[in-house]
């Protein structure tokens, strides 16, 4: 992996490192509220009757808020890495190759990692 340095302005850098933090404040927040959210659920189905069916729709409402919040921990972890990169002094370059990841990919993806050619690259094919 190439080691260069960033060669991005520091008015850019500052720019993402602030949306980078607001980024990963509003998946922290979201991830308290899921929790707090299932441990309504459980606790609600504890002191209510058994209805099956109803069970199945928390269940599947559950999962599918999991599955979110899966997602967004990976994200979270992504935005770490990128406000660890800025500090160091490489962000903007690939993970995987060095190369620089163009300007336009890290203001649609603050996070991203490498490059989009690369990211498709690991992606498993459909």
């Amino acid at each position: 992996m190439n080691i260069n340095k960033s060669r991005l302005d520091a008015a850019f850098l500052e720019k993402q490192r602030q949306h980078l933090l607001r980024l990963r404040a509003n998946l922290r927040t979201a991830a308290r509220a899921s929790e707090a959210d299932e441990t309504d659920v459980e606790t609600a189905a504890a002191d209510s009757a058994r209805e099956f069916e109803d069970e199945a729709q928390k269940l599947d409402a559950l999962e599918l808020d999991g599955n979110l919040v899966a997602r967004n921990a990976g994200r979270l972890e992504r935005v770490e890495r990128a406000l660890a990169k800025i500090d160091n002094g490489t962000y903007g370059l690939s993970d995987v190759s060095g190369q620089p990841i163009p300007r336009e990919r890290l203001e649609a993806v603050p996070e991203a990692a490498c490059t989009l050619r690369e990211e498709q690259e690991r992606e498993p094919k459909r």
